[in-house]
């Protein structure tokens, strides 16, 4: 019986000292926009988006920005990444806002929503985004100081930004997160990243259920291997060059190819839909 070749390295092998990364010292960069094409299908809105300077976040800032709507990007500290994004937000006809600082602070949640409100005096679409990862070989690597670090980066801002947003969200308006394949599958590695990703899960499907009757569409999007400098930030060398070849198409996603959900979740074309996940993760299979 043939032995099947070991899987071969896809992309050259680097890594990255500090997360969440750096795009703009990524090679290859990944790619998140196609087309200068504009259809009109968030005319007006205005959205806020976590984690929106880099990644699958400044895939769908862009998106929106050219389906009609202005952005404002929470981010950390990544700067030139946020200022390049902003530019193509511009670039595509729309106001772009940035705001660095730390998500896990509510205080800093609560002043997003003000100065949002303050510029562009409403929040359409609120998309929770941001999340960090700290791979570990065992639950009993996973410190105190990490776990409570990566609980409170990717699911207490969910809480605290919706809180703050939802008096100026309007009937009709949509919240999307950012969960991910390992909420379905686990991750033996990422035990606390992939927790979070659960509880993103149970938040999209409780909250949608408590704004149903404002009219409020929650939903949510499950990517699974997408090339983002969260990549070279967490993972090793050699880890980042094989880096999503374990899935059916044998590649990992670029933020272009998920950033459509957004756009779908976000737009009257989703009227329908609340309380959903969507699955971009090239091919698994997903139960639940």
């Amino acid at each position: 019986m043939q032995k099947s070749n070991p899987k071969k390295p896809v992309r050259p092998a680097r890594k990255q000292s500090v997360q969440p990364g750096l795009e703009e010292v990524m090679n290859p960069a990944p790619v998140f926009e196609k087309s200068n094409t504009k259809n009109g299908k968030l005319h007006n809105k205005v959205a806020v988006i976590t984690g929106g300077d880099s990644g699958i976040g400044r895939a769908v800032a862009v998106a929106f920005a050219k389906e009609g709507a202005d952005v404002a990007i929470a981010y950390f500290n990544e700067h030139t990444d946020a200022e390049i994004t902003c530019e193509h937000i511009t670039f595509a006809g729309r106001e772009c806002m940035l705001i660095a600082g730390d998500i896990s602070n509510e205080k800093h949640c609560n002043d997003i929503v003000k100065k949002v409100i303050k510029k562009f005096k409403k929040i359409d679409i609120l998309v929770n985004n941001a999340a960090v990862q700290y791979p570990q070989e065992s639950i009993t690597d996973i410190s105190a100081a990490q776990l409570h670090k990566t609980f409170e980066t990717n699911i207490y801002p969910h809480f605290y930004l919706t809180k703050a947003a939802l008096p100026y969200i309007p009937k009709g308006g949509s919240i999307i997160c950012t969960t991910s394949v390992t909420a379905y599958r686990g991750s033996s590695h990422l035990i606390d990243y992939s927790s979070t990703k659960g509880a993103i899960v149970s938040f999209v499907r409780s909250l949608s259920a408590s704004l149903s009757e404002k009219g409020i569409r929650v939903n949510g999007v499950a990517p699974g291997p997408i090339w983002t400098p969260l990549i070279p930030a967490t993972f090793t060398a050699e880890e980042v060059a094989k880096f999503g070849t374990d899935v059916p198409l044998k590649r990992a996603g670029q933020p272009v190819e998920v950033a459509p959900c957004y756009v779908f979740l976000a737009s009257n074309e989703a009227s329908y839909l609340t309380g959903q996940i969507l699955h971009p993760n090239g091919g698994e299979i997903i139960n639940g």
